[in-house]
């Protein structure tokens, strides 16, 4: 689910259409999981994202069209793929000049960043506080400033009161990125150049 995404935006960018793209993103799993692809990953020779890239780069290049026209239907289930939402990000966030590498690496933070924000959430609905959340959600993640008087009156309660609740969320979000970096990498240590990394890919 993790890297489902930004594979399929890196064959995308290689100009195949979105059905073959779903087929060799699809077929690419498959591939990996049966043929035991994954023990070849090795945390000392670099990182994960980059394994599966390499993995994906040497796919393609030995792919049959005949091999890639063929997976579709054929009994291997994987996870599940919403594939009209899949290509509306694609379109939505990635029509730029971008390398595939780079839009790769690019789906890859923004995978990373939303579902830092799906796992937020759904801490807040279940603590009851899913409307407030709502509310708040833009100032949480800085997309626009909208002043705390007006939020506090939205959400009945006082402007300090919403300064407090911003700064939990924030500081909350920042814990749960840090919590969805560390599956991706070996060692702790590594996981403040990754967030800076994300950041970085998002900027450029």
């Amino acid at each position: 689910q993790r890297y489902w995404h930004p594979l399929y935006a890196y064959v995308r960018r290689h100009g195949y259409s979105v059905t073959d793209a779903q087929d060799l993103t699809q077929a690419f799993f498959e591939r990996l999981l049966a043929k035991h692809g994954l023990e070849g990953a090795n945390p000392g020779r670099g990182k994960f994202r980059s394994f599966l890239l390499s993995a994906m780069r040497h796919f393609l290049a030995n792919e049959s069209e005949r091999t890639a026209t063929q997976r579709r239907g054929g009994g291997v289930q994987f996870v599940p793929v919403d594939a009209a939402l899949t290509e509306r990000r694609y379109g939505l966030q990635f029509a730029s000049d971008a390398t595939p590498d780079k839009l790769f690496e690019r789906a890859w933070a923004m995978t990373v960043l939303e579902r830092v924000l799906s796992r937020l959430q759904a801490e807040q609905e279940k603590a009851g506080k899913l409307e407030v959340f709502q509310l708040m959600k833009p100032s949480v993640l800085g997309e626009r400033a909208v002043p705390y008087r007006e939020l506090a009156a939205q959400a009945s309660t006082t402007e300090d009161a919403v300064k407090m609740a911003i700064h939990r969320l924030r500081r909350r979000y920042g814990e749960l990125l840090r919590e969805e970096i560390a599956q991706t990498v070996a060692d702790p240590a590594e996981i403040q150049g990754e967030i800076l990394h994300l950041f970085e890919v998002l900027r450029g």
